[in-house]
């Protein structure tokens, strides 16, 4: 604004004083100081005029300046809170002004006209002095309304976008007739859209771990359905101790792997009949690991890392006598000591080539027998508890029929 408000008025000044001062001209001094008014609502119309047709011809080249930061050197340099002028600043700037311009321009041209009447005059900047107030205050107020109005719903988009840059996509409520509806409608929509294809990769994540633990299971058909049944036996401890919905979905797929490492256990030690060697078992050994090693490999989200300790733990120990680490206690990770309640359980009531399944009670009675040393003694109470319950509804005789 001040180039061009300066570079009109200065050498304006200058010329009409000395054209004054030579006879040139026949004009009070006054009129300099009303042509510098003039100069300065012209200025500041060109300037607001400019700062918008500017923006429009700058807004390609920071989209394209933007496009090569990303594919350069992976930086959004567009993605910043940092608002050099606010909406607000320019709708109050804007509508001051506008408000006012045509008022201002009019009250001078009105002055250079009655500047020969003195009496004239006075009366009318008096009258003047009291409409331009009004208008500034008429004006002030109505551009805070009207920020406040569309404020609103840009804030109510931009805490939608929030959430769902975390995962958390909700509906807006739309009670607007203007622009805005079709924004919130189209924010909507997309919302919508966003949860159906987070409830369809919901279901082929999940399709993908049944699918993984059924293949592990086939490979044994003397363990068929055993990760199915850890993961049940998993969920149904998790639900008795409280755990949250979102924990629980996580421990059952960390249940559902819980034995994926035995891909890289050799068939004729996996599958053996009859009792393994020493060295055979300390291969055996090595499937949490290996387990863990295979998906940490496939690079997991960061919402599907919390699976890998209950793959990796599952055969720790409380008394520090388990593989692979031989963690004590509360060392080992929650995940870990449940699913090696289940998993012991599961394997201890399923036949084996060598042997038959033992009942239930007596797999319950040597659960109870190892709590505090081998399992977690709340994981197995909850456990125990779990089946009991189980038993005596199964157990309960039918009513004589009346």
């Amino acid at each position: 604004m001040l180039p061009h408000f300066l570079g009109l008025a200065i050498p304006a000044t200058i010329l009409t004083y000395s054209f004054i001062v030579n006879g040139h001209l026949d004009l009070p001094y006054s009129y300099i100081a009303y042509a510098w008014a003039g100069a300065f609502l012209i200025a500041t119309m060109h300037a607001l005029i400019e700062f918008y047709l500017t923006f429009q011809t700058a807004a390609p080249i920071v989209c394209d300046l933007a496009d090569k930061s990303m594919k350069l050197y992976n930086v959004n340099f567009s993605n910043t809170k940092h608002f050099h002028i606010s909406l607000k600043r320019k709708l109050l700037a804007g509508s001051l002004f506008l408000a006012l311009f045509p008022v201002l321009l009019f009250s001078l041209a009105l002055q250079v006209r009655l500047s020969s009447t003195s009496q004239l005059q006075s009366d009318y900047w008096d009258w003047a002095g009291l409409l331009i107030f009004i208008i500034l205050i008429l004006a002030f107020f109505g551009t805070i309304l009207l920020f406040r109005n569309i404020e609103k719903p840009v804030k109510e988009l931009q805490k939608g976008f929030q959430n769902i840059e975390h995962g958390r996509p909700k509906h807006l409520q739309n009670p607007y007739s203007d622009e805005f509806s079709l924004l919130i409608n189209g924010f909507n929509n997309m919302v919508i859209s966003l949860q159906q294809k987070d409830k369809k990769n919901e279901q082929l994540i999940a399709s993908f771990f049944d699918v993984i633990a059924g293949t592990l299971d086939a490979r044994d058909s003397y363990t068929a359905g055993h990760s199915k049944r850890v993961a049940d036996y998993s969920v149904m401890i998790a639900e008795r101790a409280g755990w949250p919905l979102s924990k629980i979905e996580l421990l059952r797929k960390s249940a559902l792997l819980h034995d994926i490492g035995k891909i890289g256990i050799r068939d004729e030690v996996l599958l053996k009949d009859g009792r393994l060697t020493e060295e055979q078992f300390n291969q055996i050994k090595l499937h949490p690991v290996i387990g863990a090693n295979i998906l940490e490999g496939i690079n997991l989200t960061e919402e599907l890392l919390p699976i890998l300790p209950g793959i990796k733990y599952h055969h720790e120990r409380l008394d520090g006598k388990g593989y692979p680490e031989g963690l004590a206690g509360m060392d080992i990770p929650a995940f870990g000591r449940m699913i090696a309640v289940a998993d012991a359980y599961d394997a201890m009531t399923s036949d084996r080539p060598y042997r038959r399944g033992m009942s239930p009670l007596k797999a319950l009675s040597i659960l109870e027998q190892g709590k505090g040393t081998q399992w977690d003694p709340s994981y197995v109470d909850h456990f125990i508890s779990l089946q009991q319950q189980n038993m005596e509804f199964t157990t309960e005789p039918a009513s004589a029929p009346r």
